[in-house]
């Protein structure tokens, strides 16, 4: 396995998940993607490990980016409270299930794109959002999905959420 991509929109309002993210290998692409995330920190752009609790970190290693710049300590809290929470456990799951290969949690890493809005105020839906986000990724990503004909079949009918209206 070397990159493997999933992405999945959860939720509405303010706490609206949004979730993108690659999984593969320690020693190809992802790898060092995940290296450099975990090394190269920016000022509102707090990087940091998916853990289920402190020295519980899951597998495969997951780093967790931000996908806005993080404005104010509410903001930071919620990254590092529910997110990396909803994150964690998702991906615990994920390999619990089967969706990740128990036997490659090891060799595989994960990095994860997480938005959180800087006017988001309902913690339950930040992680509720975010779990299912993370979960759906995983099984996007490890599934192949969407498919190419899958892709070409939505091409003329889909339906973004914030296209605006033209």
């Amino acid at each position: 396995m070397s990159l493997f991509v999933g992405e999945a929109l959860v939720g509405d309002g303010n706490e609206v998940a949004h979730i993108d993210l690659m999984i593969g290998s320690k020693t190809g692409p992802v790898g060092i993607a995940f290296a450099n995330a975990l090394s190269t920190q920016s000022e509102g752009h707090t990087n940091l490990l998916a853990v289920l609790e402190p020295n519980v970190a899951v597998k495969p290693s997951t780093v967790m980016i931000t996908k806005v710049t993080l404005k104010g300590f509410k903001q930071v809290v919620q990254m590092f409270g529910p997110a990396q929470a909803a994150v964690a456990k998702a991906v615990a799951d994920a390999v619990s299930e089967g969706i990740i290969p128990k036997d490659q949690a090891e060799d595989l890493v994960c990095v994860c794109g997480v938005f959180i809005h800087p006017e988001a105020e309902d913690d339950e839906k930040i992680y509720n959002y975010n779990y299912e986000a993370v979960k759906q990724s995983l099984v996007n990503a490890m599934g192949g999905k969407p498919t190419a004909d899958e892709m070409i079949a939505k091409k003329d009918s889909a339906a973004h959420p914030f296209k605006g209206n033209f």
